[in-house]
């Protein structure tokens, strides 16, 4: 198997899921980039997937689609999103080794490219 863009915690793919399935027979999954924006500079974008962008990675858990948009691709390389429920809120979680800062509400954050040789010396770690 490749590597992964990203992965999903079981919490996230039964999101994913259930938005699928409550948004109509032309929904496949769901879109993951980013976008300039907000007091940290950067912040996440979640969108339907109706006709999957072929340059965009996919990830797959359970049946649940995420493509991740190219241009977040540096930004997003060893990102777990999950899904949390709190009192307060509900929605996706972002776990990135990218984020260097986040702003106080939490909407926004700062990101800095992924170091790629370091992702791949990790790897090799991993399968020695």
């Amino acid at each position: 198997m490749g590597f992964q863009v990203m992965t999903m915690s079981d919490a996230a793919a039964a999101r994913v899921r259930a938005i699928v399935e409550n948004s109509g027979p032309e929904a496949k999954g769901i879109r993951v980039g980013i976008k300039k924006g907000g007091c940290a500079g950067m912040e996440y974008t979640i969108d339907m997937v109706t006709e999957p962008n072929p340059r965009d990675d996919r990830i797959e858990k359970d049946g649940a689609y995420v493509w991740i948009d190219p241009a977040a691709v540096l930004y997003l390389l060893g990102t777990e999103m999950g899904f949390e429920t709190t009192t307060l809120r509900s929605g996706f979680t972002f776990h990135n080794p990218n984020q260097t800062s986040a702003c106080g509400c939490g909407e926004s954050v700062e990101l800095k490219a992924a170091d790629l040789a370091d992702l791949a010396q990790q790897r090799e770690r991993a399968t020695a």
